[in-house]
Formats: C-alpha cells, sequence, structure tokens
C-alpha cells in the first residue's frame, strides 16, 4: 500500500506539472499534503512535517547555492569562462578541439549551474564551428557532456550537495570521489560517444543550428577578460579549498594524528559554505576590483544572480517536503523491510529509484531528493559508503532526460535537432553520463 500511494503520487504529480502546467512547487507542496494524508500522517502533524521537510533540506544548501550562484555570475560576467574556454581551445589546437571543449566545459561546469554554462558556452562553441568548419553538434557533445557529468557528481551544484546533506555524508569525499567518477564518464559520454551518434544520426551533424533566442550577447575582446590563470583559480577555488580539506583529513586520519587547531582550520576553511565564501570574496578582487570595476556593479551582478535561482530554491525546498513525508509516511522502512536480508547494494538501490523516478518527473533535482525520502531508513541497517550513495543517487538521476525535461528541449531548439535526432543525441548521452557512473561508482566501492 505505501509504494502504491507513492506511485499514485508520481503520477499526480505527473499530470499537474505537464498536463495542467501547474507550477513545480506548487505541485510538490499538493502531492506532499495528499502524500501525508493518504500514508496516515497524524494531521496535526502534517503541516509540521513538511515545513520541516523545506527548512532541513533548505538548510543544508541555501548557503552554498547562493553563494555559488554569484560566484558563477561573477565568473561570467567579468569573462573569465569565456577566457577560460578559448585559451584551452587554442592550447589543444584544432585537432584536439573536443578535449578542448571538453576541459574548458569540465572547468567552468564546476562553478555554473548546468543551464548556466550551457547558455554560457553554446555562443562560444558556435563561434568556434565557424572558424573551424565542423558541425555546432561535434562540439556539443562533448560540451553537454561534461556540463551534465559535473551537474550530476560535483559539489557545490544541487542534486549532489543536497543528497550529501541528507544522507550525511562528507561533501569533501563527494567531490574528490565525484571527480574521479566523473572524469571517465565523461570521456565516454563525449568524445568517445560522438563516434557513434554520428554513424547513428549523420544528418545531426549537418544542422545549423540556432542560438537567436539567447538574445543579443555581452561580447568582450580577449584582452578584456581576465588572464587565464587568475580565470581559472578563481572558477576552481572553492574546489581546491574543499579538496584540499578532505586529503589533509584523509592523511589524519591514516596515520592516527591528533585533531590539533591546525586540522580545525583546514576543517572550517575546508567546509563548502566557508570555501564558497572565501572563494566569492576571491572574485571580488580578481573579477571586480582588480579590473577597475566598480563595486557596486559587482554587487548588483551577485543581486540579480539570487533572483535568478528563486524558484528553484523553492523547488528544491519543496522536493526536500515530499521526502520529509515519505519518511514520516514510514515508505522508507517499509522498503528497508522488503530488502532485509537482500543481497542488493543500496548504492544500487539509489541508483534505481532516483533513474525511474528522473524518468518520470523529468527534474533531476527533485528525482534526487525524494529518492532520499526512499534510501535514508535502509543506510542505518548498512555499513555502504554514504558518499559512494549520494554519487549513484546523482548518477540516476540524470538519466534518459527526455520530454518532461527543460535541458531536453533547449539542446533541441539551439542544435536545430528533430525530436528523432534530439533522441538519439541528448537522451542517449545523458544515459551513457547516468550508466557508467553507476559502473565507476560500483568499481570504486571495492576500494573504498
Amino acid at each position: 500500500m505505501p509504494l502504491f500511494i507513492v506511485a499514485l503520487g508520481v503520477v499526480l504529480l505527473i499530470v499537474l506539472i505537464s498536463v495542467f502546467k501547474m507550477n513545480t512547487f506548487v505541485s510538490l507542496l499538493i502531492i506532499s499534503f495528499i502524500a501525508s494524508l493518504a500514508l496516515g500522517v497524524p494531521m496535526e502533524k502534517t503541516v509540521l512535517t513538511i515545513e520541516s521537510g523545506i527548512g532541513g533540506t533548505l538548510g543544508h544548501i541555501a548557503l552554498i547555492f547562493g553563494l555559488g550562484a554569484m560566484l558563477g555570475k561573477l565568473i561570467a560576467d567579468s569573462g573569465g569562462a569565456k577566457r577560460i574556454a578559448l585559451t584551452l581551445i587554442h592550447k589543444f589546437g584544432e585537432k584536439r578541439i573536443q578535449w578542448a571543449v571538453v576541459v574548458s566545459s569540465f572547468i567552468v561546469g564546476v562553478a555554473m549551474f548546468f543551464e548556466v554554462g550551457l547558455v554560457l558556452l553554446i555562443p562560444i562553441v558556435f563561434s568556434i564551428e565557424k572558424e573551424l568548419k565542423v558541425s555546432p553538434l561535434y562540439l556539443g557533445i562533448p560540451m553537454l557532456a561534461a556540463l551534465l557529468a559535473t551537474h550530476a557528481f560535483l559539489p557545490p551544484h544541487p542534486g549532489p550537495t543536497v543528497i550529501a546533506g541528507e544522507y550525511g555524508a562528507d561533501i569533501g569525499t563527494v567531490l574528490l570521489y565525484g571527480i574521479i567518477v566523473a572524469i571517465p564518464s565523461v570521456i565516454l559520454a563525449g568524445p568517445v560517444f560522438t563516434k557513434f551518434a554520428k554513424k547513428i544520426v549523420p544528418n545531426a551533424f549537418t544542422k545549423d543550428g540556432n542560438i537567436s533566442s539567447l538574445g543579443e550577447q555581452k561580447v568582450l575582446k580577449l584582452e578584456e577578460t581576465p588572464a587565464f590563470g587568475i580565470s581559472l583559480l578563481t572558477a576552481t577555488f572553492p574546489v581546491i579549498l574543499m579538496l584540499l580539506a578532505t586529503i589533509l583529513s584523509i592523511i589524519k586520519n591514516t596515520a592516527g594524528m591528533p585533531d590539533s587547531f591546525f586540522f580545525k582550520v583546514v576543517n572550517l576553511i575546508g567546509n563548502p559554505s566557508t570555501a564558497m565564501l572565501i572563494s566569492l570574496l576571491l572574485a571580488f578582487y580578481t573579477m571586480g576590483i582588480r579590473r577597475n570595476i566598480p563595486i557596486k556593479e559587482v554587487m548588483s551582478a551577485c543581486s540579480s544572480s539570487i533572483a535568478s535561482i528563486g524558484m528553484m530554491l523553492l523547488i528544491i525546498g519543496g522536493g526536500g517536503a515530499f521526502k520529509q513525508v515519505l519518511i514520516a509516511g514510514g515508505v522508507g522502512d517499509y522498503i528497508a523491510l522488503l530488502f532485509q536480508g537482500s543481497s542488493m547494494s543500496p548504492i544500487l538501490l539509489a541508483w534505481i529509484v532516483a533513474a525511474i523516478l528522473r524518468v518520470s518527473l523529468g527534474s533531476a533535482t527533485v528525482a534526487a531528493l525524494s529518492t532520499a525520502g526512499l534510501v535514508i531508513p535502509m543506510l542505518a541497517a548498512s555499513h555502504v559508503n554514504l558518499a559512494l550513495v549520494t554519487l549513484a543517487t546523482g548518477a540516476g538521476s540524470a538519466i534518459a532526460s527526455h520530454v518532461n525535461d527543460a535541458g531536453f528541449w533547449m539542446v533541441k531548439e539551439y542544435f536545430g535537432l528533430s525530436l528523432k535526432e534530439t533522441f538519439a543525441t541528448w537522451t542517449l548521452l545523458s544515459t551513457i553520463v547516468s550508466v557508467s557512473g553507476l559502473l565507476f561508482i560500483l568499481l570504486l566501492s571495492l576500494f573504498v
């Protein structure tokens, strides 16, 4: 019965969003109330459960998410991302142009959310394809693979950041393992997959594409942008701080060293919220003050970046409410009971549940959050690595992007593809990132 109620809730959620075109946040709230009552959560506790789900989820990530949006906006507006991409493309040369796109997209993807990175990099890809006379899709597939993998596996992106908080996984460890998993996944879904995609849908590689919907682009001459080194440092600084703290922590635990003042300072600096704040302060200087941009203009860019993520924060909160209702309604406990004595790994279960919800709901973040409500009760009875369960949930939530996902339509329109061609490229690419990610996570679980 609990699983039937969950399935019914998911179907109703799809109907509200897809058929009635209702706002995703409002739809999630409605379903959370209905599911709460149907699962037998006492009426007097229903609102409290929903509020605690929203507050608990946003409490984990609102600070990281907000600071990350500001950092990405400053790097984008200053031309730092453009400098990174064009410098790497020049260094790699025409023969290895795909690898240049992969590396630059990966670096930009670390600092920016998927949609922001896509909108920022697509004009650069189109200008390069005209210069080199290659297909936009030939460069687009590696770019999309890198952006999707960073979105699915690497904090401070919303999915892995939120899930790490829900599972109680160390974000620095998630980041370290996420990089290990993301790199081979990007190679398979990017340059390697391009060769097969050319054979599956050759006509897609003859399309010119259309980015007029992006509007007039802010054009900066290369000499007006920050230097490559400082742009690279600013974009990756939060990752450097978090990884440094994680590596030092691993060394400390391995060597059995005492928890001294030095390590306390390292842990504070390496905390995702602290790392993002320090990185933002660095960006104020490198992307603004150092380039003689008035601080008022820098702050204005920060304010506009927050305005653009307001609804996303509410949707994440709504997903947290649904997750909390599933936990309070005992659905997770019921699933834990079903799998009691089963040999199935929580890593595999998290991936399967997230994949089913992703295909059904469209939103990777909502799918990942809903998965947490079903998987968390199982983790208490398991000794599985929580960072790997976090990554498996992210991998599952990336699978098979199709017509109920905004990213599907963005890719279709920008690259001028038919529905069939979009399925054979973007949908297949997202599935490769998801499945290969799971395989590399399972492989990594043998060693950590």
